[in-house]
């Protein structure tokens, strides 16, 4: 089958790799039928998340019909249209029931401490092969799958396999309560469905802050007042459009910034596929300094706010505005969003009618254009604010 590999920073290939399958009883096989690119991809093929082992098939979002089934799966069937979770999680430890599937104590096979389990990411991720090819073999698959109504797309249903709960996930963690006024840091993917989360939750106002003008747009026609950073101050705009109050809730859509270890620049071939990238000094570190989004978040909040991190960091990224948050009482929530906890609610909304996330899908492109599709996401394009992959097999 085809699938997008990766090899190396700044080295991901198209090309033909067995296909998956059944392993453990517990898994399923699923065709896909539509995958996606996100922006936590390109942490990996920038180096920012590290550990990311040649070979590994990218992608963590999907669609798809069941191909097969192992003997210990029954509540799906080969034909059954699915969409697949992000994060993986077992379904029984306490912190699946308790809805914490990202912190799941048993599907990571590093161990409980390892953290959140995904497909197509670093070794710590566990060695789950990606969404970004025809196949892929989904473990634990009774409580990884989740069914879909024959009324919701493929395209729907592929914004409810990340993007969307993450964003809900945000809005969520940062308390949003009818009435408040909410700030997202960021318009990309996960920053446009966060605002649309936050006027799910019955947020009065949202402040979007970007500097890109087509992502700004999307936000302004979500109803969001935008902020161009690359303009004006962010923070002093904040207040300005608060009376001087700050914000209620913050939300940081955006993470950590890709840079270069020290001394090094990357060769040409990388920056085509990374031009973010960017060498820096030798006192290099991933924490060395909060992120800027950071400091405008814990200055913009009003006494008493919330923030809410759903931006992606690494375990290396030790720094944080800690003195500005206490002195103000802040509220801090974070981390990898507990997608199969949210689902459920989101389809049942897609499905209802009452919400359609495909205005937010920017691009649709055959998975043999993968590896120029990331090139115009990367460099952030006007109109790839999401791309959508299609492949062979579907």
């Amino acid at each position: 089958m085809k699938a997008v590999v990766f090899h190396d920073i700044g080295d991901i290939r198209l090309e033909d790799v067995a296909e998956p399958v059944i392993e453990q009883p517990g898994d399923a096989v699923v065709r896909i039928t539509a995958s996606a690119i996100c922006g936590t991809d390109l942490h990996m093929i920038r180096g920012t998340l590290p550990g990311m082992k040649p070979g590994t098939i990218l992608g963590h979002e999907g669609v798809g019909v069941v191909e097969e089934v192992g003997k210990a799966v029954r509540n799906f069937r080969p034909g059954d249209r699915v969409v697949v979770p992000s994060t993986i999680a077992c379904g029984w430890c306490s912190y699946c029931r308790a809805g914490y599937t990202a912190q799941c104590d048993v599907a990571n096979p590093n161990g409980p401490q390892a953290g959140t389990a995904f497909y197509g990411g670093p070794a710590l991720s566990g060695p789950f092969m990606g969404m970004q090819a025809e196949f892929v073999r989904v473990p634990y698959a009774a409580h990884n799958l989740v069914r879909l109504p024959v009324e919701v797309s493929d395209e729907q249903a592929l914004l409810c396999s990340d993007i969307f709960p993450t964003g809900y996930f945000g809005a969520d963690n940062a308390e949003i309560q009818p009435g408040d006024t909410v700030a997202v840091f960021g318009c990309g993917p996960v920053g446009q469905f966060a605002i649309m989360s936050a006027f799910m939750r019955g947020a009065h106002r949202v402040l979007a802050v970007d500097c890109l003008p087509d992502r700004l747009e999307m936000a302004r026609k979500q109803g969001a007042e935008c902020i161009d950073f690359a303009a004006e101050e962010p923070v002093d705009v904040i207040r300005q459009l608060t009376g001087g109050i700050g914000v209620d809730r913050a939300i940081d859509a955006v993470g950590v910034d890709a840079v270069a270890p020290p001394g090094q620049d990357f060769p040409d071939e990388v920056r085509q596929i990374a031009p973010q990238i960017r060498p820096v000094g030798d006192n290099w570190h991933p924490g060395n300094g909060p992120s800027q989004v950071l400091n405008w978040a814990v200055d913009g909040l009003a006494k008493a706010g919330t923030l809410s991190i759903i931006g992606v960091y690494p375990e290396t990224a030790r720094t944080f505005p800690i003195g500005k948050a206490m002195n103000k009482n802040l509220v801090l929530k974070m981390g990898n969003c507990h997608h199969r906890t949210y689902i459920p609610d989101l389809l049942d909304a897609i499905h209802t009618g009452r919400i359609d996330p495909t205005s937010l899908l920017a691009q649709v492109q055959p998975l043999t254009s993968a590896l120029e599709a990331y090139k115009a996401f990367d460099t952030r394009q006007p109109g790839w604010l999401k791309v959508e992959l299609l492949p062979k097999a579907a």
